[in-house]
């Protein structure tokens, strides 16, 4: 585990390989956001052949539903949203060239071995902590599935946003080492 790293997204695989496990991150740059209806809409749409609302090759999704900006602000509230309610579609958009995702939780042991296979990321934002967060973001546009409100993917420009990496490339999960740091031989 390293110091702090700053990295510039887009997340291609070069930049990928040095992050590890447990190694805390500020992201800069355009980043998109995305839960599970959205998600749920962008396979169904590559399943019928259709375009997705943005490349996914080399970019991150954050699992957030951001809250509804006040006056003044680009963006509500917008902490991370549980990740394993991505876990069914998140496979399709890795083997498509996604090479980061934000949350919080656990991810399934299909998407680890997607992540390994095709070469992603998962990073670790902090659950209650969405107004903090929202400062760490620069412009929010709505890119696409406005009817789904909260839940539209949008266009983010971040500055310094806070992340840690839970789970890297090779599928090092820092949950797994946690817990067998006080498992007792």
């Amino acid at each position: 585990m390293n110091g702090i790293i700053r990295i510039e997204a887009p997340l291609t695989q070069e930049k990928l390989r040095f992050l590890k496990v447990g190694d805390n991150v500020l992201i800069n740059g355009v980043i998109y956001t995305g839960r599970d209806a959205a998600h749920k809409k962008m396979v169904e749409s590559l399943e019928r052949g259709e375009e997705l609302p943005f490349d996914v090759q080399d970019q991150i999704i954050y699992f957030v539903g951001p809250t509804p900006a006040k006056e003044g602000q680009v963006i509500g509230s917008a902490g991370p949203t549980t990740s394993g309610r991505m876990d069914a579609y998140s496979p399709k958009l890795i083997s498509r060239g996604l090479t980061g995702m934000i949350g919080k939780g656990l991810r399934s042991p299909e998407v680890i071995e997607a992540m390994k296979k095709h070469g992603a990321i998962y990073f670790g934002a902090i659950g209650g902590a969405g107004a903090l967060i929202a400062k760490r973001i620069v412009s929010a546009e709505v890119i696409a599935y406005p009817e789904l409100g909260p839940e539209a993917v949008r266009r983010l420009v971040v500055k310094d946003f806070p992340v840690m990496v839970i789970i890297d490339h090779e599928g090092n999960n820092l949950y797994d080492l946690g817990k067998a740091q006080y498992r007792r031989v």
